[in-house]
């Protein structure tokens, strides 16, 4: 990389503008599902709109580290751009439900380039005590989406069209585009070998399989039987790919990398952070409204300290990342993260919404040090080459972990419920009731007497859920505590 070439100011600008656009497009579809359902008419196909493109954009994160390695980041994260673009323009197209889910899976595939390729960009062109802090702020792209999805999509169905939700990708990401042909310097890469087609393949099914097992279990009637056989489908997927990559000339994901310690425990806890990281932007938006009985621009507001301060957490890691050895670095990250998920779990059902903003703070310096220090870290033990592939793995993790868990939070609180309803049969509750209880538009269609049981019920499965985000982290932060690490990274 021809550093000294480089722009770096405009080119972290383009990356921002990636990220964002695929940052977004995550959340966005929310808002304007209920209009594209009216008009192509396919609410049994809803969910897939959103799994699809979970599942191809976590599919493809690995395989463009390692074409990034080989290839280069500039064609690579062009590459993904483009595929993202036509995916988008193709969405705002679709004629049919069917269309649309097709076209996202494309614009899917063209989203997994472009965080971790983003991400090892600013590592070619910043050292590492900068770069933790350009990546807390491309990074904050997510935190930024989060709040403007809901209010943007609103402001585009309400005043233009559902399809506008998607051309609107298309001038930003052509402007990243041209940001990154014109100022992004690098030298050609040549491949080493031929490309891993058997260890992409096992990838794939294993990771089909993963999702699309968890996605059936979040099913209100399961279906067992098929969601053995994903998951059998998996496991042998995972057994596949180990052994292909083992024998494989230039594999996928080097297995090596694993025998690092470092590596390994930076991984992991990125992984279980992102456990209650997800539940926090889920479930924190959802007590607020639920319980506390906020509107719902309000309420998404409850996690905006925690995307401030992820940026300033950022900061932070690049100054500790100079001074102390990685394993440091994560008992102060996972450990603020530890306490402050632990606060969250044990407060009432009617706390103040000020709590939520002061906790937010210790949350969001948690978060960015753990995010930024793991991927710098992740980065920085490994050889120049596999610097693509180390990045991408760390946002495979990132995703895996969210994919798997969101489902699984979605099963504890549904079983919360029904415990819950079990305690109180004079009442007559059901499922369906809570649905309007959490809506602050419809809970006054419920009998006054019944609210503060039913508040009572849904507060035990929130808890329910934090105290597993909080074991989880907690595993973590023990794990690192068993290892030690030989020295500063530089």
């Amino acid at each position: 990389m021809e550093k000294e070439k480089t722009n770096k100011g405009m080119v972290t600008f383009a990356l921002f503008i990636a990220t964002f656009l695929s940052a977004i497009e995550g959340t966005i579809v929310s808002t304007a599902m209920p209009t594209i359902v009216g008009e192509l008419q396919g609410i049994s196909l809803m969910n897939w709109v959103f799994s699809i493109f979970l599942m191809t954009s976590t599919l493809t994160t690995p395989i463009y580290g390692k074409l990034a390695d080989n290839i280069g980041r500039k064609p690579i994260f062009i590459s993904g751009l483009i595929i993202f673009l036509a995916g988008s323009v193709l969405s705002g197209l679709s004629a049919s439900m069917p269309q649309l889910i097709f076209w996202r899976a494309i614009q899917g595939i063209g989203a997994g380039a472009v965080l971790p390729i983003s991400n090892t960009i600013i590592a070619d062109i910043y050292p590492p005590e900068k770069r933790a802090q350009i990546m807390g702020i491309n990074n904050s792209a997510w935190g930024i989406a989060s709040v403007a999805a809901p209010l943007l999509g609103g402001l585009i169905v309400d005043n233009f069209s559902w399809r506008w939700i998607f051309f609107i990708n298309l001038p930003f990401g052509v402007l990243s585009m041209i940001l990154i042909v014109v100022f992004l310097k690098e030298n050609a890469r040549a491949g080493h070998s031929r490309l891993d087609i058997w260890g992409i393949v096992w990838l794939s099914v294993l990771i089909s399989g993963l999702l699309y097992g968890v996605e059936l279990i979040n099913k209100t009637t399961i279906n067992w039987m098929a969601t053995v056989v994903f998951f059998a489908v998996a496991m042998i997927g995972l057994i596949l790919f180990i052994r292909q990559e083992k024998r494989a000339a230039d594999p996928i994901i080097l297995l090596d990398l694993f025998k690092n310690p470092t590596f390994a425990i930076q991984n992991f806890a990125v992984g279980m952070m992102s456990v209650f990281l997800i539940a926090f932007d889920v479930y924190i938006p959802s007590w607020t409204q639920g319980i506390l009985g906020l509107p719902a621009t309000l309420a998404g507001f409850a996690t905006t300290p925690s995307s401030f301060f992820w940026i300033i957490g950022s900061f932070f890691a690049g100054k500790m990342l100079s001074r102390l050895k990685p394993q440091k670095i994560l008992m102060i990250s996972m450990g603020l993260l530890v306490v402050g998920g632990t606060v969250v779990a044990l407060l009432p059902a009617n706390v103040s919404f000020y709590v939520f903003l002061f906790i937010g703070i210790f949350l969001g310096l948690g978060f960015g040090i753990t995010v930024t220090g793991s991927t710098i870290i992740s980065q920085s033990v490994v050889a120049p080459e596999h610097i693509g592939m180390a990045t991408s793995f760390n946002t495979l993790i990132r995703s895996l972990s969210q994919s798997i868990f969101i489902s699984i939070f979605g099963i504890v609180m549904n079983q919360s419920l029904l415990h819950g309803i079990s305690q109180h049969p004079e009442a007559h509750l059901n499922v369906d009731m809570f649905n309007k209880m959490i809506n602050p538009h419809t809970v006054d269609e419920l009998p006054n007497k019944l609210v503060p049981v039913m508040h009572n019920i849904y507060h035990s499965g929130l808890q329910n859920i934090f105290i597993i985000a909080v074991v989880c982290m907690a595993l973590a932060f023990i794990y690192n505590l068993k290892h030690q690490d030989q020295g500063v990274v530089q």
